[in-house]
């Protein structure tokens, strides 16, 4: 969740105090690193889920306002769209029944927010992109009424100069240029955070940018944007496209964007923080009144303000998180490359699968960063992104595989054995990884089921593009709520 920021128009002058206070606040955290003073604590994982707000024809509704009115939760909180909203679960160990206890919590959540909503006369949809979501829907006056988002898409905007250029090619092509960043609220996530210490930072993040493209292209459920079929999960590249700050100028000279990969693997969490400083000015150049050199030197912990609040407005699909709770620093890995849904038990074994994979990839002997290139790494999160589950990917030992069997010769056996070494209950590790094989087995996830699903209402019943995508969502969003995984829905 972003941090509110008051009405405020920016200056130069106020870039040039916050680029000095982000920079001292980056020599603090190097001394903080430095010095040990994040203490060892258990590992704990937390998830935030973001979700649509569609009418009763499965249309974008804008109502968030009104809907988190009614919720009255502090765990709720608006994005972007005003037809979005996002949840946290609470951070817990993964252990014994952690799994079991957030696939309670997520369903217990999801069924309060959606009989709040429905209150309100709209409903919750866990979906990448709403298959029925049209252009018009992602103008300005879609946006919520956040002095945050407002200034960040004029910031943004004003960077860029021109029109933001979407332009996708899949199976069909979209072309079309959007004067705000509004698209970026199409596309609906859900993020995996996973607390590490400092000398493991570097192993975990490398580990989850390993493994990005394997999630994306088992997860995918992002077929349809504007109503044409492009990439399994579209997610990828309309958000870098959505809020890419660059002019076609500096595009070409190769600056940076700000959804980024990356372009190496790393040591430690310092690279990151440092990388967002050098390449990438700041959007929300908001001061606290906050000293952390003097926080540091009378033994309290520096919230580091500004170093963080310029670090969320650096899109890496593998993010660095500095947080202080209870007085207490930590950091986490904000892994950020999956979309929403469909299912609760869908989101939970793609949970599973993730953390037990990443602790075995980031504890290995021989770390598997050593053994493929960053590239390769980087063209596996496109190649999924735009095949899914049919995917063929890079994998050391394997040179070039099919997804569905590297999974399941490879990487459910390591997930299942992550998943004991966390001391995972191992019951219920099994049915969740079991849903994650059920995939590779048929083929199907969220992406393939829509794709399919609107291809035989257009075929066999005859419907037009807009007529099988509507008649598709009612379908998905009562199967969503059914709750059986997306493998075993039917195409009929």
């Amino acid at each position: 969740m972003g941090r509110d920021v008051p009405a405020i128009i920016v200056s130069q002058y106020d870039r040039r105090r916050y680029r000095d206070k982000v920079r001292r606040c980056l020599d603090v955290f190097a001394r903080m690193l430095q010095d040990a003073r994040f203490k060892e604590a258990p590992q704990q994982v937390g998830i935030e889920v973001e979700f649509y707000l569609v009418d009763a024809a499965g249309h974008a509704c804008v109502r968030a306002g009104q809907v988190l009115a009614a919720i009255g939760h502090p765990d709720w909180a608006p994005e972007l769209g005003g037809f979005n909203l996002e949840v946290s679960l609470a951070p817990r160990p993964l252990a014994d029944d952690a799994l079991a206890g957030l696939e309670r919590t997520l369903a217990d959540t999801l069924a309060y927010g959606d009989a709040r909503a429905r209150d309100a006369g709209v409903q919750l949809a866990m979906i990448g992109i709403l298959p029925t979501l049209r252009e018009s829907d992602t103008t300005a006056a879609a946006m919520a009424p956040n002095p945050r988002f407002q200034l960040l898409n004029e910031q943004m905007c004003a960077a860029r100069g021109d029109e933001m250029e979407i332009a996708i090619e899949g199976p069909e092509r979209l072309i079309t240029y959007l004067d705000t960043i509004m698209a970026e609220a199409a596309c609906t996530s859900v993020q995996l955070h996973l607390q590490v210490s400092p000398e493991s930072f570097g192993n975990y993040w490398n580990a989850a940018q390993a493994l990005a493209g394997i999630q994306v292209a088992l997860g995918a459920n992002s077929p349809f944007l504007f109503g044409k079929e492009l990439w399994r999960e579209t997610r990828i590249p309309l958000f870098q496209q959505a809020i890419d700050t660059r002019p076609e100028e500096l595009q070409v000279q190769g600056v940076r964007p700000r959804v980024w990969f990356g372009e190496r693997w790393i040591t430690s969490v310092f690279d990151l923080f440092e990388e967002n400083l050098r390449y990438f000015p700041a959007l929300l150049p908001l001061m606290s009144g906050d000293d952390p050199v003097a926080d540091l030197a009378n033994g309290s912990t520096p919230e580091l303000a500004e170093l963080s609040l310029h670090n969320g407005t650096v899109y890496r699909w593998n993010r660095p998180v500095y947080a202080v709770d209870d007085g207490e620093p930590h950091l986490r890995v904000e892994n950020r490359v999956l979309p929403a849904g469909p299912t609760v038990i869908d989101i939970i074994a793609n949970v599973a699968f993730y953390y037990g994979l990443v602790h075995m990839i980031a504890e290995a002997e021989r770390p598997i960063w050593t053994q493929m290139s960053f590239a390769a790494a980087r063209d596996n999160l496109m190649e999924a992104a735009r095949r899914g589950i049919d995917a063929s990917i890079y994998w050391p030992g394997l040179g070039e595989v099919p997804v569905a069997e590297l999974t399941l010769r490879r990487l459910l056996p390591l997930a299942r054995e992550g998943l004991r070494r966390w001391q995972v209950d191992d019951a219920h590790a099994e049915r969740m990884l079991a849903v994650i094989e059920g995939r590779c087995l048929t083929g199907r996830t969220g992406a393939t089921w829509q794709t399919e699903t609107v291809h035989r209402l257009q075929g066999h019943y005859g419907l037009d593009r807009a007529g099988a995508l509507q008649e598709m969502t009612q379908r998905y969003l009562a199967l969503m709520h059914a709750g059986d995984p997306v493998h075993t829905w039917p195409v009929g």
